[in-house]
Formats: structure tokens, C-alpha cells, sequence
């Protein structure tokens, strides 16, 4: 197949944000009801609406897996990506790199002395950055599927460096790849972490025989993952 390459970026409108999605980014039990904390959060929705600029990029690229080392190689590039997503990637014809983000405009929003200055506000704001990041990639997903369906093809979940026994550290070559050093606007600081803070980098698999799978969270060990409190 043709290489895909799309970058996109996205409104507000497009990530389907619910007052549930914040509750329980923040651990809120999913029948918790308080009229001020409601007041707050769609305040705050109805805010960023108004500025949010969400983006990803994704590319293709040809690959292969070396199962007994757990490792993808790509080109001079090789990521050890450990048994789970060795496992999940293994059936896959291509890999899809891919960064999305929740922007720097919402990075600048969450510093300003509005959202700093009030605990309760800052902690929502966190919370609401990182579903940004997660619903712009959950879009991404469905607009690599549409490229897709003419052949067939599937995708498998995306993995990113820091979870599932990928080293974070492997961020610098993962953003090796990209043909802009900085996809999205986003760039590695010195601890390899992602600047705006809220965005997601990693790869997809996609070919005729993958799947994409729930998350096999009972396989790892961070406790703090996104898609850990998600889906159990």
C-alpha cells in the first residue's frame, strides 16, 4: 500500500468530551453528583472551547519484528518494546508512528495564574488535559482506519514509550523518525518527556491480521495508567 501520512488538526467539538470523562480522569466515582464541581468542569469545557486547537500526525513506515529480542526495528532505529506489545505488533505489515496533542494553547491556559491560582480549578484542568490528549489520539485511530477499510486492513491499539516495558528513554528515537523535529509543536525535554505535557507519541500496528485488542492490563505493572483506570 501508498505510505500514509496525515496530519490534522482537530476543534474541540470533534473530541466528544463528557462531564463523565472528567469525573473519572479526576477518580471520581461514576455516579458522583455535586452541583458546584459540575458548574466548574463544563465552565471550564465551555472555556477551552473557545481556543483549544488539538493536532496529531501520523506517519507509515515498513518494519519488522525480532520476537525472541522484543525489539522493533525500523530502519537504523530499534525500539525494545517488550513481550506485551511485541506480541500485539507481531502479525503487523506496517507500523504507524504517531504524536497527537492537546496543544500549546492548552498548555499556556493551564499556566496562567487563573487556573494556577485555584486549586480546585487546576486539578480539573489537569484532569481535562490528559482526556484532550487521549480523545485527539482516539480520533487519529479513526481516521487511520478510514485510510484503511479500502484494503482491508486493521489496526492494532497504540503503545507509547512508558508503559507495557517500553522505556520511556526511547522517545529520542521514536521523534528520530518524524520528518519535523518538533510533529505538532511538540519536542522532548531533557527527561525525554513531551512538551506541552499533554500529548501521546508511540506506535500502531496495521495489516490484514491484527486486532485491535482490550488492554491487557493485568499484564502490567504502572499502576498509573490512563487506559488502567479506564477499563477496570
Amino acid at each position: 500500500m501508498s505510505t500514509i501520512k496525515l496530519e490534522k488538526e482537530l476543534k474541540f467539538s470533534d473530541l466528544s468530551i463528557s462531564l463523565l470523562d472528567v469525573y473519572q480522569a479526576m477518580g471520581c466515582n461514576n455516579s458522583f453528583e455535586n452541583s458546584m464541581l459540575e458548574c466548574e468542569v463544563n465552565g471550564l469545557l465551555q472555556e477551552l472551547a473557545s481556543f483549544l486547537r488539538p493536532r496529531f500526525s501520523i506517519f507509515s513506515v515498513d518494519g519488522s519484528i525480532v520476537i525472541d529480542k522484543q525489539e522493533l526495528s525500523v530502519g537504523l532505529c530499534s525500539f525494545s518494546i517488550g513481550r506485551v506489545i511485541t506480541k500485539q505488533l507481531r502479525q503487523s505489515q506496517l507500523f504507524v508512528f504517531f504524536v497527537a496533542t492537546a496543544g500549546v494553547e492548552f498548555e499556556t491556559w493551564q499556566h496562567s495564574s487563573a487556573i494556577q491560582n485555584d486549586i480546585l480549578k487546576s486539578y480539573i484542568a489537569d484532569s481535562i488535559g490528559s482526556i484532550i490528549a487521549e480523545k485527539c489520539a482516539d480520533v487519529m485511530e479513526e481516521e487511520l482506519q478510514a485510510c484503511l477499510d479500502s484494503l482491508n486492513w486493521r489496526h492494532t491499539n497504540r503503545y507509547s514509550p512508558g508503559y507495557c516495558g517500553w522505556e520511556v528513554s526511547e522517545q529520542q528515537q521514536l521523534f528520530s523518525l518524524f520528518s519535523d523535529s518538533t510533529p505538532c509543536g511538540v519536542h522532548l525535554n531533557e527527561s525525554n518527556l513531551m512538551i506541552p505535557i499533554k500529548s501521546v507519541s508511540g506506535v500502531i500496528g496495521i495489516g490484514e491480521h491484527v486486532r485491535k485488542l482490550d488492554y491487557t492490563c493485568g499484564l502490567c505493572s504502572y499502576e498509573n495508567c490512563f487506559r488502567r483506570n479506564r477499563h477496570i
